[in-house]
């Protein structure tokens, strides 16, 4: 692992990747690749920016001759691929171009990596690695009393988005299968920590109660998720880089399954507590319950038992003290909100999906 291609380096999850391997890896070079869409900010990176070791290239990973072009350059050996569309909701009101990044894109990057490893043979099979990062949505949706999903579980998802992410999983395990192509995949939980983009709903929580607006409930609050916090997973994606067994596939989950209504309430009691502005307290007179999501998923559960017994991970946060931190970060980057929240996209996007529920 010297020369790291990190796709969709610059979104929430990718940042902090980049954040932790440069923390923990002292001799590797990291190439950012990302187009920079709407969720996707420099913002994120501005710490590392001169960092010899760190570089960022502005692209389309769905332009395979580019990213070919890009693997040759930097003699990439390890290809972290988190860029993709994520947000259930916008799939739902545009899936055409979840199919678009995250189907075509994830064949780009393949064939691509097919191509320079595997027919030009330019670095030693035993040394590359592509590492596909994926999600728990693919399995579908679970009953209360339902066992959690295992690396096993067939697949069975119910979103544009979660079925997007589902076919490009079934893409990276076939370019394993078909050409030897070294790979691991994780399947994730719902993350949450700093420099999450605030549509998704902790971000979203945490920075409407700031202001008094109100906070949006979907349906009767009681879908039920498991949360991990972004550096959890950022440590696992590494450990499973070092110590994975090629072609497997391992669940991170953060080992709790509470209903969104109480993540919402736990965000406005943190926010009772730390929050120097009064005027809004209690934040829960804030909450607000709205329509709900189209065929949207009740509960979630992940099984973390082969990555644990496997490698030795486990989460370090707990999910109280994990909100308390994110609660903090947000408050104490004022900036970073501020240069998000001017982007047309988010603001036109809040508009459309919140004004008529």
């Amino acid at each position: 692992m010297k020369n790291v291609m990190v796709t969709g380096g610059a979104g929430f999850i990718g940042s902090n990747f980049i954040h932790h391997l440069l923390k923990v890896e002292p001799d590797v070079q990291v190439i950012n690749l990302d187009a920079l869409t709407y969720a996707g900010s420099l913002e994120n990176l501005k710490d590392v920016s001169d960092d010899p070791r760190y570089s960022f290239v502005q692209g389309d990973i769905c332009d395979t001759d580019f990213v070919g072009g890009l693997l040759r350059k930097y003699q990439v050996d390890t290809i972290v691929h988190f860029a993709a569309e994520s947000h259930v909701d916008r799939s739902i009101l545009g899936p055409r171009q979840f199919v678009e990044t995250n189907i075509m894109g994830t064949f780009s990057l393949l064939d691509a990596a097919r191509t320079f490893w595997l027919q030009e043979k330019s670095l030693p099979v035993e040394n590359v690695r592509f590492h596909h990062v994926s999600t728990d949505e693919v399995f579908g949706s679970l009953a209360l009393g339902e066992p959690a999903w295992t690396e096993e579980t067939p697949y069975a998802p119910n979103s544009p988005y979660a079925a997007s992410k589902a076919s490009s999983d079934h893409l990276v395990r076939s370019y394993g299968h078909t050409y030897g192509l070294p790979f691991t995949m994780t399947n994730c939980s719902n993350n949450y920590g700093p420099y999450q983009f605030p549509e998704k709903l902790i971000p979203l929580i945490i920075l409407n109660a700031i202001d008094g607006k109100r906070l949006p409930v979907y349906g009767d609050g009681q879908q039920i998720r498991d949360w991990l916090h972004v550096e959890d997973h950022c440590d696992a994606i590494h450990l499973v880089l070092k110590k994975g067994i090629v072609g497997s596939t391992y669940n991170i989950g953060g080992e709790n399954q509470p209903a969104n209504l109480t993540i919402v309430e736990t965000i406005c009691e943190i926010l009772d507590e730390v929050s120097m502005d009064a005027s809004h307290t209690p934040h829960k007179n804030l909450i607000e319950f709205v329509k709900d999501r189209p065929g949207h998923d009740r509960r979630y559960d992940m099984d973390t038992h082969k990555i644990s017994s496997e490698l030795g991970w486990r989460p370090r946060h707990t999910l109280t003290g994990g909100l308390l931190d994110t609660v903090n970060w947000y408050l104490s980057h004022p900036e970073w909100v501020t240069a998000i929240r001017q982007k047309q996209e988010y603001k036109g996007w809040m508009d459309t999906n919140y004004k008529s529920r």
